[in-house]
Protein backbone atom coordinates (compact mmCIF):
# COMPACT_ATOMS: atom_id res chain seq x y z
CA UNK A 1 0.00 0.00 0.00
CA UNK A 2 1.08 3.67 -0.34
CA UNK A 3 2.36 5.49 2.60
CA UNK A 4 0.73 8.66 1.17
CA UNK A 5 -3.07 9.34 0.46
CA UNK A 6 -3.30 9.11 -3.35
CA UNK A 7 -4.67 12.84 -3.81
CA UNK A 8 -0.37 13.65 -2.66
CA UNK A 9 1.20 11.53 -5.17
CA UNK A 10 2.01 12.26 -9.11
CA UNK A 11 -1.51 11.84 -10.82
CA UNK A 12 -1.48 8.03 -12.44
CA UNK A 13 -4.47 6.40 -14.32
CA UNK A 14 -5.65 4.92 -11.80
CA UNK A 15 -5.89 8.59 -10.24
CA UNK A 16 -7.58 9.72 -13.21
CA UNK A 17 -10.33 7.06 -13.13
CA UNK A 18 -11.13 8.17 -9.18
CA UNK A 19 -11.79 11.73 -10.26
CA UNK A 20 -14.41 10.47 -12.93
CA UNK A 21 -12.65 10.96 -16.79
CA UNK A 22 -12.84 6.81 -16.94
CA UNK A 23 -16.50 7.52 -17.50
CA UNK A 24 -16.75 8.23 -21.03
CA UNK A 25 -17.65 5.30 -22.56
CA UNK A 26 -20.72 4.38 -20.68
CA UNK A 27 -22.58 2.27 -17.63
CA UNK A 28 -22.28 -0.95 -19.25
CA UNK A 29 -19.03 -1.38 -20.39
CA UNK A 30 -17.27 0.00 -17.07
CA UNK A 31 -20.23 -2.89 -15.39
CA UNK A 32 -17.95 -5.11 -17.25
CA UNK A 33 -14.84 -3.15 -15.58
CA UNK A 34 -15.72 -3.57 -12.16
CA UNK A 35 -16.44 -7.62 -12.83
CA UNK A 36 -12.63 -7.71 -14.15
CA UNK A 37 -11.05 -6.91 -10.83
CA UNK A 38 -13.34 -9.77 -8.95
CA UNK A 39 -13.19 -12.18 -11.58
CA UNK A 40 -9.95 -11.30 -13.49
CA UNK A 41 -9.56 -13.26 -17.07
CA UNK A 42 -7.78 -15.98 -18.72
CA UNK A 43 -6.14 -15.90 -22.37
CA UNK A 44 -4.65 -19.16 -21.77
CA UNK A 45 -6.92 -21.70 -24.09
CA UNK A 46 -4.56 -25.16 -25.33
CA UNK A 47 -5.62 -24.51 -28.70
CA UNK A 48 -8.18 -23.92 -31.20
CA UNK A 49 -9.12 -25.67 -34.37
CA UNK A 50 -10.32 -22.77 -36.74
CA UNK A 51 -12.44 -23.88 -39.81
CA UNK A 52 -12.63 -22.61 -43.00
CA UNK A 53 -16.12 -21.30 -42.78
CA UNK A 54 -17.19 -21.37 -39.03
CA UNK A 55 -20.92 -20.78 -38.21
CA UNK A 56 -22.52 -17.80 -36.48
CA UNK A 57 -25.18 -18.99 -33.79
CA UNK A 58 -28.48 -17.29 -32.64
CA UNK A 59 -29.43 -19.09 -29.14
CA UNK A 60 -33.83 -18.98 -28.58
CA UNK A 61 -33.07 -20.00 -24.56
CA UNK A 62 -36.51 -20.94 -23.50
CA UNK A 63 -36.60 -20.20 -20.24
CA UNK A 64 -38.56 -22.30 -17.99
CA UNK A 65 -38.13 -25.54 -19.98
CA UNK A 66 -40.89 -25.69 -22.96
CA UNK A 67 -42.76 -29.30 -23.46
CA UNK A 68 -41.72 -31.45 -25.68
CA UNK A 69 -45.26 -32.99 -26.53
CA UNK A 70 -47.12 -29.11 -27.22
CA UNK A 71 -44.10 -28.54 -29.78
CA UNK A 72 -41.33 -31.63 -31.43
CA UNK A 73 -42.46 -34.48 -29.96
CA UNK A 74 -46.33 -35.11 -30.07
CA UNK A 75 -47.91 -38.56 -28.95
CA UNK A 76 -51.26 -38.51 -30.16
CA UNK A 77 -51.37 -42.56 -29.66
CA UNK A 78 -50.99 -42.07 -25.65
CA UNK A 79 -53.74 -41.90 -23.28
CA UNK A 80 -55.44 -38.40 -23.05
CA UNK A 81 -54.03 -37.53 -19.64
CA UNK A 82 -50.55 -37.97 -21.66
CA UNK A 83 -51.22 -36.75 -25.09
CA UNK A 84 -53.07 -33.34 -24.18
CA UNK A 85 -55.18 -31.02 -26.26
CA UNK A 86 -53.16 -30.47 -29.39
CA UNK A 87 -53.19 -32.72 -32.15
CA UNK A 88 -49.89 -32.97 -34.68
CA UNK A 89 -49.75 -32.20 -37.93
CA UNK A 90 -48.00 -33.29 -40.94
CA UNK A 91 -44.69 -31.02 -42.72
CA UNK A 92 -43.20 -30.53 -45.44
CA UNK A 93 -41.22 -33.58 -45.13
CA UNK A 94 -43.26 -37.20 -44.99
CA UNK A 95 -42.81 -38.81 -41.52
CA UNK A 96 -41.84 -36.10 -39.68
CA UNK A 97 -44.95 -34.56 -37.70
CA UNK A 98 -45.21 -31.89 -35.02
CA UNK A 99 -47.89 -29.68 -33.12
CA UNK A 100 -51.11 -27.88 -34.92
CA UNK A 101 -50.24 -24.76 -33.49
CA UNK A 102 -46.95 -24.81 -35.21
CA UNK A 103 -47.82 -24.77 -38.83
CA UNK A 104 -45.46 -22.73 -40.21
CA UNK A 105 -42.62 -24.22 -39.20
CA UNK A 106 -44.08 -27.31 -40.35
CA UNK A 107 -43.59 -25.45 -43.97
CA UNK A 108 -40.18 -25.60 -43.90
CA UNK A 109 -39.04 -28.96 -41.90
CA UNK A 110 -36.82 -29.44 -44.96
CA UNK A 111 -34.67 -26.69 -43.11
CA UNK A 112 -33.67 -27.94 -39.63
CA UNK A 113 -33.47 -30.64 -37.88
CA UNK A 114 -35.21 -32.16 -34.09
CA UNK A 115 -33.25 -33.21 -31.89
CA UNK A 116 -35.95 -35.94 -29.78
CA UNK A 117 -33.38 -37.80 -27.40
CA UNK A 118 -31.21 -35.41 -25.30
CA UNK A 119 -31.31 -35.73 -21.65
CA UNK A 120 -29.82 -35.51 -18.64
CA UNK A 121 -30.61 -35.75 -14.54
CA UNK A 122 -30.42 -31.75 -13.58
CA UNK A 123 -34.52 -31.63 -13.23
CA UNK A 124 -34.48 -28.06 -11.30
CA UNK A 125 -33.72 -24.21 -13.66
CA UNK A 126 -30.88 -23.88 -12.54
CA UNK A 127 -28.69 -26.88 -12.74
CA UNK A 128 -30.59 -27.55 -16.14
CA UNK A 129 -29.51 -24.22 -17.50
CA UNK A 130 -25.69 -24.60 -16.51
CA UNK A 131 -26.03 -27.77 -18.35
CA UNK A 132 -27.44 -27.03 -21.56
CA UNK A 133 -25.52 -23.10 -21.40
CA UNK A 134 -22.40 -25.20 -20.89
CA UNK A 135 -22.01 -28.87 -21.57
CA UNK A 136 -20.77 -29.38 -17.97
CA UNK A 137 -23.12 -30.27 -15.14
CA UNK A 138 -23.27 -28.30 -11.87
CA UNK A 139 -20.52 -29.56 -9.64
CA UNK A 140 -22.89 -29.27 -6.22
CA UNK A 141 -26.76 -29.04 -6.20
CA UNK A 142 -28.30 -25.61 -6.59
CA UNK A 143 -32.13 -24.07 -6.64
CA UNK A 144 -34.06 -23.83 -9.15
CA UNK A 145 -34.12 -19.78 -9.13
CA UNK A 146 -30.09 -19.82 -8.97
CA UNK A 147 -28.36 -18.02 -11.27
CA UNK A 148 -24.92 -21.07 -11.69
CA UNK A 149 -21.15 -20.26 -12.99
CA UNK A 150 -19.14 -23.57 -12.79
CA UNK A 151 -18.20 -23.04 -16.08
CA UNK A 152 -17.92 -20.90 -19.21
CA UNK A 153 -21.28 -20.66 -21.87
CA UNK A 154 -20.76 -21.47 -25.22
CA UNK A 155 -21.32 -17.81 -25.97
CA UNK A 156 -18.80 -16.64 -23.65
CA UNK A 157 -16.27 -19.39 -25.40
CA UNK A 158 -17.54 -18.01 -28.98
CA UNK A 159 -16.36 -14.93 -27.70
CA UNK A 160 -13.10 -15.70 -26.32
CA UNK A 161 -12.17 -17.74 -29.70
CA UNK A 162 -14.17 -15.73 -32.12
CA UNK A 163 -13.47 -11.94 -33.86
CA UNK A 164 -16.80 -9.36 -34.62
CA UNK A 165 -15.77 -6.87 -36.65
CA UNK A 166 -15.91 -2.92 -36.75
CA UNK A 167 -15.57 -2.83 -32.51
CA UNK A 168 -18.66 -4.90 -31.96
CA UNK A 169 -18.37 -7.23 -28.97
CA UNK A 170 -18.54 -10.92 -30.45
CA UNK A 171 -21.75 -12.16 -27.77
CA UNK A 172 -24.65 -10.39 -27.29
CA UNK A 173 -27.43 -11.18 -24.97
CA UNK A 174 -30.99 -9.59 -25.96
CA UNK A 175 -33.66 -9.30 -23.17
CA UNK A 176 -31.32 -10.11 -20.55
CA UNK A 177 -29.02 -12.81 -19.54
CA UNK A 178 -29.65 -16.62 -19.34
CA UNK A 179 -29.00 -17.67 -15.70
CA UNK A 180 -26.05 -19.72 -16.72
CA UNK A 181 -24.92 -17.63 -19.62
CA UNK A 182 -21.51 -15.81 -18.24
CA UNK A 183 -17.98 -16.48 -19.11
CA UNK A 184 -17.08 -17.89 -15.71
CA UNK A 185 -12.85 -17.89 -15.57
CA UNK A 186 -12.87 -17.30 -18.95
CA UNK A 187 -12.85 -13.18 -17.21
CA UNK A 188 -15.70 -10.75 -17.28
CA UNK A 189 -14.42 -9.38 -20.63
CA UNK A 190 -16.02 -12.12 -22.42
CA UNK A 191 -19.31 -11.45 -20.71
CA UNK A 192 -22.35 -11.07 -23.47
CA UNK A 193 -23.44 -7.07 -24.06
CA UNK A 194 -27.04 -7.16 -22.59
CA UNK A 195 -29.14 -5.18 -24.76
CA UNK A 196 -32.33 -4.73 -22.39
CA UNK A 197 -33.86 -2.20 -24.54
CA UNK A 198 -36.81 -3.10 -26.37
CA UNK A 199 -36.48 -3.77 -30.56
CA UNK A 200 -40.13 -3.48 -30.94
CA UNK A 201 -40.98 0.13 -29.51
CA UNK A 202 -41.64 3.32 -31.44
CA UNK A 203 -38.45 4.31 -30.57
CA UNK A 204 -35.60 1.96 -30.00
CA UNK A 205 -32.08 2.82 -29.25
CA UNK A 206 -29.63 0.98 -27.24
CA UNK A 207 -28.25 2.46 -24.26
CA UNK A 208 -24.48 3.88 -24.35
CA UNK A 209 -24.14 3.38 -28.01
CA UNK A 210 -24.32 6.67 -28.88
CA UNK A 211 -23.34 10.17 -27.61
CA UNK A 212 -24.80 11.54 -24.15
CA UNK A 213 -26.91 13.88 -25.41
CA UNK A 214 -25.64 17.50 -24.44
CA UNK A 215 -22.12 16.57 -25.68
CA UNK A 216 -21.67 17.16 -29.39
CA UNK A 217 -18.97 14.87 -31.25
CA UNK A 218 -16.16 17.57 -30.95
CA UNK A 219 -16.75 17.92 -27.26
CA UNK A 220 -16.59 13.96 -27.04
CA UNK A 221 -13.28 13.55 -28.56
CA UNK A 222 -11.72 15.75 -26.67
CA UNK A 223 -12.55 13.35 -23.35
CA UNK A 224 -11.42 11.04 -25.74
CA UNK A 225 -8.09 12.68 -25.76
CA UNK A 226 -8.18 13.81 -22.46
CA UNK A 227 -8.14 10.08 -20.89
CA UNK A 228 -5.52 8.78 -23.53
CA UNK A 229 -3.05 11.45 -21.81
CA UNK A 230 -3.52 10.41 -18.65
CA UNK A 231 -3.52 6.69 -19.71
CA UNK A 232 -0.08 8.03 -20.60
CA UNK A 233 1.02 9.00 -17.43
CA UNK A 234 3.84 7.08 -15.57
CA UNK A 235 2.25 4.51 -12.85
CA UNK A 236 3.16 4.99 -9.46
CA UNK A 237 4.18 1.50 -7.80
CA UNK A 238 1.92 0.39 -9.91
CA UNK A 239 2.94 -2.71 -11.59
CA UNK A 240 1.10 -3.86 -14.91
CA UNK A 241 0.20 -7.20 -13.76
CA UNK A 242 -2.02 -5.70 -11.09
CA UNK A 243 -3.51 -2.66 -12.32
CA UNK A 244 -7.04 -3.04 -13.36
CA UNK A 245 -6.72 0.13 -15.45
CA UNK A 246 -4.62 -1.28 -18.22
CA UNK A 247 -6.97 -4.29 -17.83
CA UNK A 248 -10.04 -1.85 -18.80
CA UNK A 249 -8.16 -0.16 -21.54
CA UNK A 250 -10.00 -2.11 -24.05
CA UNK A 251 -13.50 -1.63 -22.93
CA UNK A 252 -13.11 2.01 -23.72
CA UNK A 253 -11.65 1.50 -26.76
CA UNK A 254 -14.62 -0.81 -27.69
CA UNK A 255 -17.02 1.71 -26.42
CA UNK A 256 -15.68 4.22 -28.40
CA UNK A 257 -15.93 2.47 -31.45
CA UNK A 258 -19.29 1.20 -31.05
CA UNK A 259 -20.06 5.12 -30.46
CA UNK A 260 -18.67 6.13 -33.04
CA UNK A 261 -18.22 3.69 -35.96
CA UNK A 262 -20.76 3.60 -38.96
CA UNK A 263 -20.90 0.23 -39.44
CA UNK A 264 -21.36 -0.81 -35.98
CA UNK A 265 -24.08 1.37 -35.38
CA UNK A 266 -25.61 0.02 -38.48
CA UNK A 267 -26.29 -3.47 -36.82
CA UNK A 268 -28.63 -2.03 -34.44
CA UNK A 269 -31.08 0.31 -36.78
CA UNK A 270 -33.48 -1.91 -36.95
CA UNK A 271 -35.68 0.78 -38.22
CA UNK A 272 -34.00 0.35 -41.41
CA UNK A 273 -36.17 -2.51 -42.30
CA UNK A 274 -39.00 -2.36 -44.08
CA UNK A 275 -42.21 -2.52 -42.93
CA UNK A 276 -43.07 -5.97 -44.58
CA UNK A 277 -39.65 -7.23 -43.19
CA UNK A 278 -40.38 -5.98 -39.51
CA UNK A 279 -44.40 -7.38 -39.88
CA UNK A 280 -42.53 -10.98 -41.52
CA UNK A 281 -40.81 -11.63 -37.89
CA UNK A 282 -44.30 -10.21 -35.83
CA UNK A 283 -44.66 -7.06 -34.24
CA UNK A 284 -43.33 -8.45 -30.20
CA UNK A 285 -40.80 -8.08 -28.55
CA UNK A 286 -38.90 -11.19 -29.40
CA UNK A 287 -39.95 -11.06 -33.17
CA UNK A 288 -38.09 -7.64 -33.23
CA UNK A 289 -34.82 -9.31 -31.24
CA UNK A 290 -34.85 -12.33 -33.46
CA UNK A 291 -34.84 -9.42 -36.35
CA UNK A 292 -32.10 -7.87 -34.65
CA UNK A 293 -30.15 -11.17 -33.90
CA UNK A 294 -30.06 -11.87 -37.50
CA UNK A 295 -28.83 -8.13 -38.12
CA UNK A 296 -26.13 -8.76 -35.84
CA UNK A 297 -24.83 -12.17 -37.11
CA UNK A 298 -25.00 -10.33 -40.45
CA UNK A 299 -22.65 -7.86 -39.43
CA UNK A 300 -20.31 -11.00 -38.15
CA UNK A 301 -21.61 -11.32 -34.40
CA UNK A 302 -20.10 -15.10 -33.71
CA UNK A 303 -23.03 -15.46 -31.03
CA UNK A 304 -26.33 -14.11 -29.99
CA UNK A 305 -28.85 -15.18 -27.21
CA UNK A 306 -32.45 -14.47 -27.11
CA UNK A 307 -34.10 -15.09 -23.37
CA UNK A 308 -37.39 -15.91 -24.14
CA UNK A 309 -38.55 -16.60 -20.97
CA UNK A 310 -41.58 -17.79 -19.42
CA UNK A 311 -42.42 -21.47 -20.76
CA UNK A 312 -42.48 -23.02 -16.89
CA UNK A 313 -45.80 -24.23 -17.53
CA UNK A 314 -47.02 -26.02 -13.94
CA UNK A 315 -50.50 -25.07 -14.59
CA UNK A 316 -53.05 -23.80 -17.45
CA UNK A 317 -49.88 -24.80 -20.41
CA UNK A 318 -52.99 -25.75 -22.90
CA UNK A 319 -54.48 -21.86 -22.42
CA UNK A 320 -51.08 -20.45 -22.33
CA UNK A 321 -49.78 -22.58 -25.53
CA UNK A 322 -53.08 -21.50 -27.25
CA UNK A 323 -51.73 -18.12 -27.06
CA UNK A 324 -48.05 -18.53 -27.40
CA UNK A 325 -47.53 -21.01 -30.08
CA UNK A 326 -48.54 -19.12 -32.92
CA UNK A 327 -46.47 -15.82 -32.68
CA UNK A 328 -43.13 -18.10 -31.95
CA UNK A 329 -44.00 -20.13 -34.81
CA UNK A 330 -44.20 -16.83 -36.87
CA UNK A 331 -40.97 -15.38 -35.41
CA UNK A 332 -39.10 -18.39 -35.70
CA UNK A 333 -39.78 -19.71 -39.06
CA UNK A 334 -39.66 -16.00 -40.57
CA UNK A 335 -36.10 -15.87 -39.06
CA UNK A 336 -35.31 -19.29 -40.71
CA UNK A 337 -36.62 -18.51 -44.05
CA UNK A 338 -35.17 -14.85 -44.09
CA UNK A 339 -31.87 -16.32 -43.48
CA UNK A 340 -31.98 -18.83 -46.23
CA UNK A 341 -33.27 -16.15 -48.49
CA UNK A 342 -29.92 -14.03 -47.75
CA UNK A 343 -27.69 -16.76 -48.32
CA UNK A 344 -26.82 -17.02 -44.30
CA UNK A 345 -28.50 -20.25 -43.33
CA UNK A 346 -25.45 -22.31 -44.23
CA UNK A 347 -23.47 -20.42 -42.26
CA UNK A 348 -25.85 -19.61 -39.33
CA UNK A 349 -27.29 -21.57 -36.90
CA UNK A 350 -30.51 -20.97 -34.78
CA UNK A 351 -31.13 -23.27 -31.76
CA UNK A 352 -34.42 -23.56 -30.18
CA UNK A 353 -34.38 -24.78 -26.48
CA UNK A 354 -34.52 -24.91 -22.73
CA UNK A 355 -33.52 -26.71 -19.78
CA UNK A 356 -35.42 -29.30 -20.37
CA UNK A 357 -38.80 -30.50 -21.34
CA UNK A 358 -41.91 -31.51 -19.14
CA UNK A 359 -44.03 -34.35 -17.21
CA UNK A 360 -45.85 -37.03 -19.55
CA UNK A 361 -48.65 -36.74 -17.21
CA UNK A 362 -50.19 -33.25 -17.08
CA UNK A 363 -50.47 -32.84 -13.32
CA UNK A 364 -52.58 -30.15 -11.55
CA UNK A 365 -51.04 -27.79 -8.50
CA UNK A 366 -52.62 -27.60 -5.41
CA UNK A 367 -55.32 -24.17 -5.91
CA UNK A 368 -54.70 -24.16 -9.96
CA UNK A 369 -57.42 -24.68 -11.69
CA UNK A 370 -56.09 -26.19 -14.81
CA UNK A 371 -53.28 -28.61 -15.58
CA UNK A 372 -49.97 -28.48 -16.75
CA UNK A 373 -46.68 -30.21 -16.73
CA UNK A 374 -43.86 -30.14 -14.67
CA UNK A 375 -39.94 -30.51 -14.82
CA UNK A 376 -38.81 -33.26 -16.79
CA UNK A 377 -35.02 -34.04 -17.91
CA UNK A 378 -35.05 -37.26 -19.36
CA UNK A 379 -36.77 -36.37 -22.67
CA UNK A 380 -36.72 -32.80 -23.91
CA UNK A 381 -36.79 -31.40 -27.77
CA UNK A 382 -34.28 -29.46 -29.64
CA UNK A 383 -34.80 -27.33 -32.74
CA UNK A 384 -31.61 -27.07 -35.13
CA UNK A 385 -31.64 -25.21 -37.99
CA UNK A 386 -28.56 -23.74 -39.99
CA UNK A 387 -24.76 -24.23 -39.90
CA UNK A 388 -24.29 -27.10 -42.37
CA UNK A 389 -27.04 -29.15 -40.81
CA UNK A 390 -28.78 -31.51 -42.89
CA UNK A 391 -32.41 -30.68 -42.31
CA UNK A 392 -35.74 -32.54 -43.08
CA UNK A 393 -34.94 -35.07 -40.29
CA UNK A 394 -35.53 -36.18 -36.74
CA UNK A 395 -32.92 -37.32 -34.48
CA UNK A 396 -33.33 -39.72 -31.76
CA UNK A 397 -36.75 -40.77 -30.38
CA UNK A 398 -38.41 -40.97 -26.89
CA UNK A 399 -40.70 -43.71 -26.06
CA UNK A 400 -44.19 -44.19 -26.97
CA UNK A 401 -45.68 -42.20 -23.75
CA UNK A 402 -42.50 -39.48 -24.12
CA UNK A 403 -41.17 -40.73 -20.92
CA UNK A 404 -37.73 -41.06 -21.86
CA UNK A 405 -34.57 -40.82 -24.40
CA UNK A 406 -35.39 -44.00 -26.06
CA UNK A 407 -33.01 -44.59 -29.68
CA UNK A 408 -30.03 -42.73 -30.08
CA UNK A 409 -29.52 -41.23 -26.39
CA UNK A 410 -27.98 -38.42 -26.40
CA UNK A 411 -26.32 -35.77 -23.80
CA UNK A 412 -25.87 -32.01 -23.32
CA UNK A 413 -22.32 -32.84 -24.22
CA UNK A 414 -22.45 -34.25 -27.29
CA UNK A 415 -25.27 -30.87 -28.43
CA UNK A 416 -22.92 -28.57 -26.97
CA UNK A 417 -20.19 -30.04 -28.94
CA UNK A 418 -21.98 -30.24 -32.04
CA UNK A 419 -22.41 -26.06 -31.35
CA UNK A 420 -18.91 -25.93 -30.86
CA UNK A 421 -17.61 -27.54 -33.91
CA UNK A 422 -20.11 -25.92 -36.26
CA UNK A 423 -18.55 -22.80 -34.31
CA UNK A 424 -14.98 -23.36 -35.73
CA UNK A 425 -13.90 -24.55 -32.12
CA UNK A 426 -12.42 -27.53 -31.16
CA UNK A 427 -14.55 -28.61 -28.41
CA UNK A 428 -11.95 -31.30 -27.11
CA UNK A 429 -9.53 -28.11 -26.13
CA UNK A 430 -8.89 -27.27 -22.65
CA UNK A 431 -8.18 -24.26 -20.41
CA UNK A 432 -5.88 -23.46 -17.34
CA UNK A 433 -7.98 -21.45 -14.80
CA UNK A 434 -6.52 -18.32 -13.18
CA UNK A 435 -5.92 -20.74 -10.65
CA UNK A 436 -3.47 -23.13 -12.32
CA UNK A 437 -5.99 -25.89 -12.72
CA UNK A 438 -6.07 -27.64 -16.47
CA UNK A 439 -10.30 -27.33 -17.26
CA UNK A 440 -11.20 -29.40 -20.51
CA UNK A 441 -14.36 -27.21 -22.44
CA UNK A 442 -16.28 -30.05 -22.84
CA UNK A 443 -15.81 -33.80 -21.31
CA UNK A 444 -16.93 -35.47 -23.78
CA UNK A 445 -16.23 -33.51 -26.94
CA UNK A 446 -18.12 -36.39 -29.63
CA UNK A 447 -20.63 -34.05 -31.64
CA UNK A 448 -23.55 -35.30 -32.80
CA UNK A 449 -22.78 -37.13 -36.24
CA UNK A 450 -26.27 -36.61 -38.09
CA UNK A 451 -26.09 -33.01 -37.78
CA UNK A 452 -22.43 -32.67 -38.76
CA UNK A 453 -23.51 -33.05 -42.83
Amino acid sequence: MHSTPWWSRPMSRRDGLRLGVGGLAGGSFLELCRLVQSAGASENSAHSVPRKTPSNCILIWMDGGPSHFETFDPKPEAPSEIRGEFSPISTNVPGISISEHLPQLAKIADKYAILRSVCHNQGNHGAGNHYMMTGAPPRIPVGCGAFVSFHPSMGAVSSHERFAPHGLPGYFALAGMTRSGGPHFLGAKYAPFVVTDDPNGANFRVRDLAIPSGIDESRFQMRRDLRGRIDRMPRIDDPAAADPVKVIDGYYEQGYKLVTTPQAQKAFDIASETASMRDAYGRTSFGQQALLARRLVESGVPFVTINNGGWDDHSAIFDSLKTRLPAWDQTLAALVSDLDARGLLETTMVLALGEFGRTPKISTLPGAAKGGRDHWSSSMSIFFAGGGTPGGQVVGSTDRLGHSAFDRVLSPENFVSTVYTKLGIDPGMHFITPAGRPTFLVSDPTPIKELMG
